[in-house]
Protein backbone atom coordinates (compact mmCIF):
# COMPACT_ATOMS: atom_id res chain seq x y z
CA UNK A 1 0.00 0.00 0.00
CA UNK A 2 1.04 3.61 -0.46
CA UNK A 3 -0.04 7.18 0.00
CA UNK A 4 -0.47 9.44 -3.03
CA UNK A 5 0.41 13.12 -3.12
CA UNK A 6 -0.43 15.62 -5.87
CA UNK A 7 1.41 18.94 -5.84
CA UNK A 8 0.24 21.87 -7.99
CA UNK A 9 -0.99 19.42 -10.60
CA UNK A 10 -2.27 20.98 -13.83
CA UNK A 11 -3.31 19.82 -17.27
CA UNK A 12 -3.62 22.08 -20.30
CA UNK A 13 -4.67 20.53 -23.60
CA UNK A 14 -3.61 21.79 -27.03
CA UNK A 15 -5.69 24.84 -27.84
CA UNK A 16 -5.45 26.19 -24.29
CA UNK A 17 -8.20 24.23 -22.52
CA UNK A 18 -7.15 23.89 -18.88
CA UNK A 19 -8.77 20.72 -17.56
CA UNK A 20 -7.04 20.66 -14.15
CA UNK A 21 -5.81 23.71 -12.23
CA UNK A 22 -3.18 23.54 -9.48
CA UNK A 23 -4.62 20.55 -7.64
CA UNK A 24 -3.05 19.70 -4.29
CA UNK A 25 -4.08 16.44 -2.61
CA UNK A 26 -2.72 14.19 0.10
CA UNK A 27 -4.33 10.75 -0.12
CA UNK A 28 -3.50 8.67 2.91
CA UNK A 29 -2.20 5.12 2.88
CA UNK A 30 -5.14 2.72 2.92
CA UNK A 31 -8.02 5.19 2.46
CA UNK A 32 -10.70 5.38 -0.21
CA UNK A 33 -10.50 8.86 -1.65
CA UNK A 34 -13.32 9.89 -4.00
CA UNK A 35 -13.14 12.50 -6.75
CA UNK A 36 -16.60 13.74 -7.71
CA UNK A 37 -18.01 16.52 -9.84
CA UNK A 38 -20.02 17.21 -12.99
CA UNK A 39 -18.96 15.93 -16.40
CA UNK A 40 -15.86 17.70 -17.68
CA UNK A 41 -14.65 18.85 -14.25
CA UNK A 42 -11.27 17.11 -14.60
CA UNK A 43 -11.68 14.12 -12.27
CA UNK A 44 -10.88 11.44 -14.87
CA UNK A 45 -7.98 13.53 -16.17
CA UNK A 46 -6.48 13.53 -12.66
CA UNK A 47 -6.87 9.76 -12.42
CA UNK A 48 -5.24 9.24 -15.82
CA UNK A 49 -2.30 11.47 -14.84
CA UNK A 50 -1.79 9.39 -11.68
CA UNK A 51 -1.85 6.23 -13.82
CA UNK A 52 0.62 7.76 -16.29
CA UNK A 53 -1.85 7.62 -19.18
CA UNK A 54 -2.09 11.40 -19.46
CA UNK A 55 0.91 13.72 -19.67
CA UNK A 56 1.26 16.26 -16.86
CA UNK A 57 1.43 19.91 -17.91
CA UNK A 58 2.89 21.04 -14.58
CA UNK A 59 3.18 19.85 -11.01
CA UNK A 60 4.25 16.59 -9.41
CA UNK A 61 2.79 13.21 -8.48
CA UNK A 62 4.25 11.15 -5.64
CA UNK A 63 3.35 7.54 -4.86
CA UNK A 64 4.75 6.41 -1.51
CA UNK A 65 7.04 9.48 -1.59
CA UNK A 66 8.45 8.47 -4.99
CA UNK A 67 8.09 11.13 -7.69
CA UNK A 68 6.53 9.29 -10.64
CA UNK A 69 6.14 12.05 -13.25
CA UNK A 70 8.57 10.30 -15.59
CA UNK A 71 7.88 6.71 -14.53
CA UNK A 72 6.20 4.56 -17.19
CA UNK A 73 2.62 3.45 -16.42
CA UNK A 74 3.66 -0.21 -16.19
CA UNK A 75 6.17 0.63 -13.46
CA UNK A 76 3.96 2.78 -11.22
CA UNK A 77 2.46 -0.28 -9.53
CA UNK A 78 -1.15 0.92 -9.85
CA UNK A 79 -4.16 -0.99 -11.18
CA UNK A 80 -6.99 0.76 -12.99
CA UNK A 81 -10.61 -0.39 -13.30
CA UNK A 82 -12.63 1.37 -16.01
CA UNK A 83 -16.28 1.85 -16.94
CA UNK A 84 -15.96 -0.90 -19.54
CA UNK A 85 -14.50 -4.15 -18.15
CA UNK A 86 -12.72 -4.60 -21.52
CA UNK A 87 -12.36 -8.35 -21.17
CA UNK A 88 -10.85 -10.45 -23.94
CA UNK A 89 -13.89 -12.24 -25.44
CA UNK A 90 -11.94 -15.34 -26.56
CA UNK A 91 -10.42 -15.91 -23.11
CA UNK A 92 -11.99 -17.52 -20.07
CA UNK A 93 -12.41 -15.64 -16.79
CA UNK A 94 -9.31 -17.44 -15.51
CA UNK A 95 -7.27 -16.37 -18.53
CA UNK A 96 -8.51 -12.78 -18.40
CA UNK A 97 -7.57 -12.42 -14.76
CA UNK A 98 -4.16 -14.01 -15.19
CA UNK A 99 -3.20 -12.31 -18.46
CA UNK A 100 -1.32 -9.36 -16.96
CA UNK A 101 0.66 -11.59 -14.62
CA UNK A 102 1.64 -13.89 -17.48
CA UNK A 103 2.90 -10.90 -19.44
CA UNK A 104 5.06 -10.00 -16.44
CA UNK A 105 6.36 -13.58 -16.38
CA UNK A 106 5.14 -14.25 -12.85
CA UNK A 107 5.64 -17.88 -11.83
CA UNK A 108 2.70 -20.18 -12.59
CA UNK A 109 2.31 -21.22 -8.94
CA UNK A 110 2.14 -17.59 -7.83
CA UNK A 111 -0.40 -16.78 -10.56
CA UNK A 112 -2.59 -19.66 -9.40
CA UNK A 113 -2.33 -18.57 -5.77
CA UNK A 114 -3.30 -14.96 -6.53
CA UNK A 115 -6.06 -16.00 -8.93
CA UNK A 116 -7.68 -18.40 -6.48
CA UNK A 117 -7.52 -15.82 -3.70
CA UNK A 118 -9.12 -13.11 -5.86
CA UNK A 119 -11.77 -15.52 -7.15
CA UNK A 120 -12.67 -16.46 -3.57
CA UNK A 121 -12.88 -12.82 -2.46
CA UNK A 122 -15.13 -11.90 -5.40
CA UNK A 123 -17.20 -15.11 -5.51
CA UNK A 124 -15.89 -15.95 -8.98
CA UNK A 125 -14.60 -19.48 -8.30
CA UNK A 126 -17.53 -21.12 -10.09
CA UNK A 127 -17.12 -18.86 -13.14
CA UNK A 128 -13.42 -19.26 -13.88
CA UNK A 129 -13.93 -21.38 -17.02
CA UNK A 130 -16.68 -19.24 -18.55
CA UNK A 131 -16.24 -16.74 -21.39
CA UNK A 132 -17.26 -13.07 -20.94
CA UNK A 133 -20.35 -13.55 -23.17
CA UNK A 134 -21.65 -16.06 -20.60
CA UNK A 135 -21.50 -13.53 -17.76
CA UNK A 136 -23.88 -10.85 -16.53
CA UNK A 137 -22.82 -7.20 -16.40
CA UNK A 138 -22.07 -7.42 -12.69
CA UNK A 139 -20.06 -10.61 -13.13
CA UNK A 140 -17.97 -9.02 -15.89
CA UNK A 141 -17.22 -6.05 -13.67
CA UNK A 142 -16.22 -8.40 -10.85
CA UNK A 143 -13.80 -10.08 -13.26
CA UNK A 144 -12.32 -6.66 -14.03
CA UNK A 145 -11.91 -6.11 -10.27
CA UNK A 146 -10.28 -9.52 -9.99
CA UNK A 147 -7.85 -8.70 -12.79
CA UNK A 148 -6.80 -5.65 -10.78
CA UNK A 149 -6.62 -7.49 -7.44
CA UNK A 150 -4.28 -10.25 -8.70
CA UNK A 151 -1.70 -7.61 -9.54
CA UNK A 152 -1.49 -6.75 -5.81
CA UNK A 153 -0.85 -3.06 -6.64
CA UNK A 154 0.10 -0.26 -4.29
CA UNK A 155 -2.90 1.80 -5.48
CA UNK A 156 -6.28 1.03 -7.05
CA UNK A 157 -7.68 3.59 -9.52
CA UNK A 158 -11.41 3.32 -10.25
CA UNK A 159 -12.86 5.37 -13.11
CA UNK A 160 -16.68 5.21 -12.76
CA UNK A 161 -16.63 1.39 -12.78
CA UNK A 162 -20.35 1.05 -12.05
CA UNK A 163 -21.87 3.66 -14.36
CA UNK A 164 -22.94 1.12 -17.02
CA UNK A 165 -24.84 -1.08 -14.55
CA UNK A 166 -28.52 -0.80 -13.65
CA UNK A 167 -29.52 0.84 -10.36
CA UNK A 168 -29.96 -2.34 -8.33
CA UNK A 169 -26.70 -3.81 -9.56
CA UNK A 170 -24.86 -0.54 -8.86
CA UNK A 171 -26.07 -0.61 -5.27
CA UNK A 172 -24.95 -4.24 -4.90
CA UNK A 173 -21.53 -3.58 -6.43
CA UNK A 174 -21.00 -0.56 -4.15
CA UNK A 175 -21.31 -2.89 -1.20
CA UNK A 176 -18.97 -5.40 -2.83
CA UNK A 177 -16.30 -2.72 -3.36
CA UNK A 178 -16.68 -1.51 0.24
CA UNK A 179 -16.26 -5.07 1.53
CA UNK A 180 -13.30 -5.61 -0.79
CA UNK A 181 -11.56 -2.52 0.54
CA UNK A 182 -12.13 -3.54 4.15
CA UNK A 183 -10.51 -6.88 3.39
CA UNK A 184 -7.56 -5.65 1.31
CA UNK A 185 -6.97 -2.15 2.73
CA UNK A 186 -5.34 -0.97 -0.52
CA UNK A 187 -5.18 2.78 -1.13
CA UNK A 188 -8.00 3.54 -3.56
CA UNK A 189 -8.80 6.62 -5.65
CA UNK A 190 -12.35 6.44 -6.96
CA UNK A 191 -13.85 8.71 -9.63
CA UNK A 192 -17.61 9.01 -9.92
CA UNK A 193 -20.41 11.44 -10.66
CA UNK A 194 -22.80 9.43 -8.47
CA UNK A 195 -23.41 10.94 -5.02
CA UNK A 196 -24.51 7.65 -3.50
CA UNK A 197 -21.24 6.00 -4.51
CA UNK A 198 -19.21 8.93 -3.19
CA UNK A 199 -21.03 9.15 0.13
CA UNK A 200 -21.11 5.38 0.66
CA UNK A 201 -17.53 4.56 -0.30
CA UNK A 202 -15.43 7.61 0.45
CA UNK A 203 -13.40 8.09 3.61
CA UNK A 204 -12.92 11.58 2.18
CA UNK A 205 -14.30 13.29 -0.90
CA UNK A 206 -12.92 16.03 -3.14
CA UNK A 207 -15.49 18.00 -5.14
CA UNK A 208 -14.21 19.51 -8.39
CA UNK A 209 -15.59 22.19 -10.65
CA UNK A 210 -13.86 23.32 -13.85
CA UNK A 211 -10.65 21.58 -12.79
CA UNK A 212 -10.50 23.30 -9.40
CA UNK A 213 -11.07 21.59 -6.05
CA UNK A 214 -13.97 23.25 -4.24
CA UNK A 215 -13.80 21.30 -0.97
CA UNK A 216 -12.15 18.23 0.56
CA UNK A 217 -13.88 16.68 3.54
CA UNK A 218 -15.59 13.64 4.99
CA UNK A 219 -19.00 12.79 3.45
CA UNK A 220 -20.92 13.98 6.51
CA UNK A 221 -19.03 17.28 6.82
CA UNK A 222 -19.49 17.99 3.12
CA UNK A 223 -23.22 17.61 3.64
CA UNK A 224 -23.41 19.55 6.89
CA UNK A 225 -20.88 22.31 6.19
CA UNK A 226 -20.56 22.93 2.42
CA UNK A 227 -17.84 25.44 1.65
CA UNK A 228 -19.80 27.28 -1.02
CA UNK A 229 -23.07 27.29 -2.92
CA UNK A 230 -21.78 24.95 -5.62
CA UNK A 231 -20.89 22.24 -3.10
CA UNK A 232 -24.19 22.78 -1.26
CA UNK A 233 -26.17 22.34 -4.47
CA UNK A 234 -24.12 19.41 -5.75
CA UNK A 235 -24.26 17.25 -2.62
CA UNK A 236 -27.71 16.13 -1.58
CA UNK A 237 -30.73 14.69 -3.39
CA UNK A 238 -33.13 16.40 -3.68
CA UNK A 239 -30.84 19.40 -3.94
CA UNK A 240 -30.60 22.17 -1.38
CA UNK A 241 -33.12 25.00 -1.84
CA UNK A 242 -31.71 28.47 -2.46
CA UNK A 243 -33.57 31.69 -1.67
CA UNK A 244 -32.14 34.98 -2.92
CA UNK A 245 -32.37 38.03 -0.69
CA UNK A 246 -30.14 40.29 1.38
CA UNK A 247 -28.93 40.70 4.94
CA UNK A 248 -29.93 43.91 6.72
CA UNK A 249 -29.87 44.77 10.43
CA UNK A 250 -29.38 41.14 11.45
CA UNK A 251 -32.19 39.88 9.24
CA UNK A 252 -32.38 37.98 5.98
CA UNK A 253 -34.95 39.78 3.84
CA UNK A 254 -36.68 38.11 0.88
CA UNK A 255 -39.83 39.55 -0.63
CA UNK A 256 -42.03 40.81 2.18
CA UNK A 257 -40.59 38.32 4.71
CA UNK A 258 -37.67 38.44 7.09
CA UNK A 259 -35.69 35.93 9.11
CA UNK A 260 -33.63 37.04 12.10
CA UNK A 261 -30.21 35.47 11.61
CA UNK A 262 -27.83 37.49 13.82
CA UNK A 263 -26.19 40.90 13.93
CA UNK A 264 -22.66 39.63 13.36
CA UNK A 265 -23.22 38.81 9.67
CA UNK A 266 -22.06 41.09 6.82
CA UNK A 267 -24.85 43.04 5.17
CA UNK A 268 -25.66 42.90 1.49
CA UNK A 269 -27.02 40.52 -1.16
CA UNK A 270 -26.96 36.93 0.10
CA UNK A 271 -28.40 33.48 -0.60
CA UNK A 272 -30.17 31.40 2.01
CA UNK A 273 -29.75 27.62 1.59
CA UNK A 274 -32.13 25.11 3.17
CA UNK A 275 -32.14 21.36 2.64
CA UNK A 276 -35.54 19.75 1.83
CA UNK A 277 -35.55 17.71 5.04
CA UNK A 278 -35.06 20.87 7.12
CA UNK A 279 -38.43 22.31 6.10
CA UNK A 280 -41.49 21.43 8.21
CA UNK A 281 -45.20 21.67 7.38
CA UNK A 282 -46.54 21.07 10.90
CA UNK A 283 -46.09 24.67 12.08
CA UNK A 284 -43.09 23.83 14.23
CA UNK A 285 -40.14 26.06 13.46
CA UNK A 286 -39.48 29.47 11.98
CA UNK A 287 -42.27 30.52 9.56
CA UNK A 288 -40.91 30.65 6.03
CA UNK A 289 -43.65 30.98 3.39
CA UNK A 290 -46.83 29.51 1.96
CA UNK A 291 -46.52 27.53 -1.26
CA UNK A 292 -48.94 25.71 -3.55
CA UNK A 293 -47.77 22.23 -4.52
CA UNK A 294 -47.39 21.53 -8.24
CA UNK A 295 -45.44 18.23 -8.03
CA UNK A 296 -45.76 15.36 -5.56
CA UNK A 297 -43.15 12.58 -5.88
CA UNK A 298 -44.23 9.51 -3.94
CA UNK A 299 -41.09 7.41 -3.63
CA UNK A 300 -42.34 4.68 -1.32
CA UNK A 301 -40.02 5.36 1.61
CA UNK A 302 -40.70 9.10 1.48
CA UNK A 303 -42.60 11.79 -0.38
CA UNK A 304 -40.88 14.81 -1.95
CA UNK A 305 -43.08 17.77 -2.89
CA UNK A 306 -42.33 20.89 -4.92
CA UNK A 307 -43.83 24.34 -5.25
CA UNK A 308 -42.77 27.86 -6.22
CA UNK A 309 -41.32 30.45 -3.87
CA UNK A 310 -40.73 33.84 -5.50
CA UNK A 311 -40.60 32.15 -8.90
CA UNK A 312 -38.04 29.53 -7.88
CA UNK A 313 -38.71 25.88 -7.20
CA UNK A 314 -38.57 24.76 -3.58
CA UNK A 315 -38.52 21.10 -2.53
CA UNK A 316 -39.64 19.58 0.76
CA UNK A 317 -38.95 16.05 1.98
CA UNK A 318 -41.88 14.53 3.87
CA UNK A 319 -42.77 11.15 5.39
CA UNK A 320 -44.22 8.61 2.98
CA UNK A 321 -47.74 8.83 4.44
CA UNK A 322 -47.97 12.63 4.47
CA UNK A 323 -51.31 12.69 2.61
CA UNK A 324 -50.53 15.77 0.49
CA UNK A 325 -51.63 16.28 -3.12
CA UNK A 326 -51.01 18.61 -6.05
CA UNK A 327 -52.81 21.90 -5.45
CA UNK A 328 -52.48 21.79 -1.65
CA UNK A 329 -51.29 24.95 0.04
CA UNK A 330 -48.64 24.33 2.68
CA UNK A 331 -47.31 26.65 5.36
CA UNK A 332 -43.56 26.01 5.38
CA UNK A 333 -41.31 26.53 8.37
CA UNK A 334 -37.59 26.13 8.97
CA UNK A 335 -36.49 23.59 11.52
CA UNK A 336 -34.04 24.92 14.16
CA UNK A 337 -30.38 25.27 13.13
CA UNK A 338 -31.23 24.32 9.59
CA UNK A 339 -30.11 27.07 7.24
CA UNK A 340 -26.92 28.05 5.44
CA UNK A 341 -26.05 31.56 4.29
CA UNK A 342 -23.91 32.11 1.20
CA UNK A 343 -22.39 35.18 -0.39
CA UNK A 344 -24.25 36.27 -3.52
CA UNK A 345 -21.01 37.34 -5.22
CA UNK A 346 -17.83 35.77 -6.52
CA UNK A 347 -17.35 32.15 -5.48
CA UNK A 348 -20.43 32.31 -3.23
CA UNK A 349 -18.67 31.13 -0.09
CA UNK A 350 -20.63 29.89 2.90
CA UNK A 351 -20.90 32.68 5.46
CA UNK A 352 -22.85 31.13 8.29
CA UNK A 353 -25.40 28.50 9.32
CA UNK A 354 -27.77 28.31 12.23
CA UNK A 355 -31.27 29.06 13.44
CA UNK A 356 -33.50 32.09 13.16
CA UNK A 357 -36.90 33.66 13.84
CA UNK A 358 -39.20 34.71 11.03
CA UNK A 359 -41.73 37.48 10.48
Amino acid sequence: MAGVRLCQLSKIYPGGLQAVRDVNLQIEDGEIFVLIGPSGCGKTTILRMIAGLEKISSGDIFIDDQRVNDVAPAHRDVAMVLQDPALYPHMSVRQNMAFGLRMRKVARAEIDRRLQNAARVLSLSALLDRRPRELSGGERQRVALGRAIVRDPRVFLFDEPLCNLDANLRAHMRLEIARLHRRLGTTTIYVTHDQAEAMTLGDRIAILRDGVIQQIDTPLDLYRRPANRFVAGFIGSPAMNFIEGHVRDGQFVFGARTLEIGNHLPEGPSILGVRPEDIAIDGRGTPLAEVTLDIVDQLGHETVVYGKLHGREIGVRLPAESGVAVGDQLQLALKPSSWHLFSAEGDQQRIEGGSGRGT
